[in-house]
């Protein structure tokens, strides 16, 4: 009887520690799809619609960029979402290890490039924002314009362990960056984007996070 107690306390404390491990490896939501709860920016520029932050106007110019960001902070993570951008004239973007600028409308970190700038494909690009002010890194044109749905939804897919960043799209690997510059923060807000400019949309569903311990 004790060795039978003693296994089912074995099995119990393994499945414990299986249920944890898969709970600490699990994506959770950053965007419950209907409130912008847990997010914070100005609101005149983002709306819900079908399950969906739309960023921009199809009715007016956007006259500065606008950003919608995290209340929380994030630093080491894995961060999966749904974007859709039909526009060839504009751009937008994905914000990360990001903070706000006081009293200004800008912020300043990483950003996931979405897009066309002049004329040039920018999807999945890493640019600095408000910081250096220029692509970091750039993917092959070719594996973009080969993996990229510019007029449906386009899974993106950003890593970021310690100074490693990497992007996907489409589950394509297109983008590994090391930063080398120790003084970058390494951790901040996530926002989305949409440049100012013509009147123009960004779409994007499905948000959800995954901590790196």
């Amino acid at each position: 009887m004790k060795v039978f107690n003693l296994f089912s306390l074995l099995i119990l404390a393994l499945l414990l520690i299986q249920c944890s491990h898969d709970k600490s490896n699990s994506f959770s939501s950053l965007f419950d799809g209907a409130t912008f709860i847990g997010w914070e920016g100005p609101k005149e520029f983002f709306r819900i619609e079908d399950g969906a932050i739309v960023a921009g106007s199809l009715e007016k110019e956007i006259p500065v960029n606008q950003f919608l960001c995290t209340e929380s902070l994030y630093a080491d993570f894995e961060l999966q979402l749904q974007v859709k951008f039909t526009a060839r004239d504009n751009n937008a973007g994905i914000q990360f290890r990001t903070q706000r600028i006081p009293n200004h409308h800008e912020v300043i970190g990483y950003q996931a490039d979405v897009g066309w700038s002049s004329s040039r494909v920018i999807w999945g690009s890493l640019y600095d924002e408000s910081r250096r002010n220029k692509f970091l890194a750039e993917p092959e044109i070719k594996l973009i314009e080969r993996i990229l749905k510019p007029d449906d939804w386009n899974d993106y897919h950003i890593r970021c362990e310690g100074p490693i960043i990497k992007f996907w799209i489409n589950n394509e690997l297109v983008m590994d960056y090391i930063e080398e510059d120790k003084t970058i923060p390494s951790s901040g807000k996530i926002c989305v984007q949409i440049h100012s400019g013509v009147p123009s949309e960004a779409w994007y569903r499905d948000i959800k996070i995954k901590s790196i311990h």
